[in-house]
């Protein structure tokens, strides 16, 4: 894609760009305006070679925009001191956070602009360079080893993920890439360098990597057209010429706004979809009385009808995944409801496994790996009760409990994934999660507060982001707390019962146990499709809490002893 740009074309005048600039800076001004009201967002990117000019093409693109309604994030240069450490063997590779995560957190809300000075290409060719066993003088672009460049490619479904879950969820991805020959940059750099204003804005590391363009237009070359996705390509624009390059920016965003304008329903057409999808899945609220209050032929009514609902639903689930899918994944027909643990024998056991718990997580602390403990579950299955064993083992300091709610407005703006990309743990810190990302394909999936179309494609998704979390380094456990539908009744009944733990208990939960029908496919559809290789789904068979309590802590010391081996 690179050896296509001329940069042999003349000059355009002052006068001729200026005419032709304006008119398409003022259609730009009001398509963004449009795009806000309409909850389009549009993501930005500005890739290419130091001393391209990537700050100045954004400077004047953000000089006559909304500011209200864009953001820009600059992407800062790769830690080099902290990638020797890392070469060295002094640091672990979970020194840093999933490479993916900054611009995640960066994302601005639909409806708005988000700019990125350079972004995730830059990060994944500066990771894989500057943690290289050679050091950039050492990797002869010549002869470089087939496999460190297939590394760099290999970010490649990191970045198509992220794209195209962007534009799944109604942003626009528009990916610039400002090319220059290697005199041009060497030029520039020198004479930013040279003059004593505008010296600070060359690093020394800039300038150091000069002899290294030959080896970067490889790796650009090659990375370009495997990343010139359908939904987000590249436009390659020529950077020696500022308002030829200019104009490019301008036109391709208005050209981009502009069609997915014309293309995005009205409001009144998205609310007539919503209600159709809903009526065509049979989401419409059925009865507002439960089954304490109703008689015996209204409730086996009620099952009918959530029995056919379940079957809907399931029809509207993938047939299979993309990823590989372990064999004999959970499902609830092989659950053990009488697995027991002796009081006695559970207070000995719990004592045994917490301490074992304490000691490896300050080995897990020193090795920087970090650990995402997620609980899903039945209503009161004891999903707290097993957190709070776990937490009561580890140091106050070393650990965070994310909970779920209804999301805000704010995270209703963003994609599914973006409230759960910016609740991390730190390396070396655990992060436990009461109810998570899964809500999509359950709560969301059931209640219709997501379309079919929109919990299908979660699936993947999901996979997508467990599968980063675990390149980046993190032990990730995934446990489905189950107790039987008597033992629900039991502790719904106890919590009801009793003033202490009646905040446990809502109206909601028990118009829950309607759709156990709905729930119970919903939760074997999501083991069939999201219980892959590297995150596979756990039961803690909970009718005995204190059964299930043991058992979580025991696979948690397990999976942090072998990863300990590896360190």
């Amino acid at each position: 894609m690179l050896g296509k740009v001329d940069f042999n074309v003349s000059d355009i005048s002052k006068d001729e760009y200026k005419s032709v600039y304006d008119d398409l800076i003022k259609r730009l001004v009001v398509l963004q305006q449009q795009a806000h009201e309409k909850g389009i967002g549009l993501v930005v990117l500005f890739e290419g070679w130091d001393g391209a000019g990537k700050g100045g093409r954004i400077s004047d693109l953000l000089y006559k925009l909304d500011a209200r309604h864009t953001t820009v994030h600059v992407t800062e240069s790769y830690n080099v001191k902290t990638a020797k450490k890392f070469r060295t063997g002094k640091l672990g590779a979970s020194d840093f956070f999933p490479p993916m995560q900054q611009f995640w957190k960066a994302l601005d809300m639909r409806g708005n602009m988000t700019i990125y000075d350079r972004g995730w290409y830059t990060t994944a060719i500066q990771h894989e360079l500057y943690t290289s066993e050679k050091t950039l003088a050492e990797i002869d672009m010549d002869n470089i080893d087939p496999k460190h460049l297939e590394r760099i490619l290999g970010r490649i479904n990191s970045i198509e993920a992220f794209e195209r879950q962007l534009v799944d969820d109604g942003y626009i991805v528009v990916k610039f890439f400002l090319h220059i020959r290697r005199k041009t940059q060497k030029q520039r750099l020198s004479r930013l360098a040279a003059d004593p204003q505008t010296s600070w804005r060359v690093t020394a590391e800039e300038l150091a990597h000069l002899d290294d363009y030959k080896r970067n237009y490889e790796i650009y070359d090659r990375l370009l057209p495997r990343t010139n996705f359908d939904f987000a390509p590249w436009v390659v624009l020529n950077a020696e010429d500022k308002r030829r390059a200019n104009l490019g920016v301008v036109r391709t965003l208005v050209n981009a706004l502009d069609e997915a304008i014309n293309k995005a329903p009205d409001e009144e057409a998205e609310a007539a979809l919503a209600k159709a999808q809903a009526n065509s899945a049979g989401l419409i609220k059925q009865d507002e009385k439960d089954e304490r209050t109703r008689t015996a032929k209204q409730q086996a009514k009620v099952r009918e009808e959530n029995e056919k609902l379940a079957a809907i639903q399931a029809a509207a689930a993938p047939k299979e995944s993309r990823f590989k899918i372990v064999s004999g994944y959970p499902t609830l027909k092989g659950v053990d409801y009488h697995l027991r643990l002796d009081p006695e024998e559970y207070r000995r056991q719990l004592k045994e496994e917490q301490k074992k718990l304490f000691e490896l997580e300050m080995q897990m602390y020193l090795a920087r790996i970090p650990m995402i403990l997620m609980y899903e579950g039945q209503d009161a299955a004891g999903k707290g009760g097993s957190i709070k064993r776990v937490a009561q083992a580890l140091d106050a300091r070393s650990y965070t409990i994310f909970p779920s709610p209804a999301p805000t407005k704010p995270e209703l703006m963003h994609p599914h994934l973006w409230r759960y990309w910016c609740r991390l743990p730190k390396a070396g810190h655990v992060g436990i999660y009461d109810r998570s990302w899964y809500g999509r394909v359950l709560v969301e999936r059931v209640e219709g507060f997501a379309s079919p179309a929109t919990w299908a494609r979660a699936y993947d998704e999901i996979n997508e982001f467990e599968r980063d979390l675990v390149d980046w380094g993190a032990i990730l456990l995934k446990f489905w707390v189950e107790i039987d539908r008597e033992e629900q009744m039991k502790r719904f009944t106890a919590r009801a019962e009793d003033p202490a733990k009646q905040w446990k208990i809502t109206e909601e939960d028990w118009r829950n146990r309607d759709k156990y029908p709905q729930y119970r496919e919903a939760v074997e559809d999501m083991f069939r499709l999201t219980s892959t290789e590297f995150a596979p789904w756990i039961i803690l068979e909970s009718n005995d809490k204190l059964y299930a309590r043991v058992k979580a802590l025991r696979i948690i010391n397990q999976a942090l002893e072998e990863r300990l081996k590896k360190a």
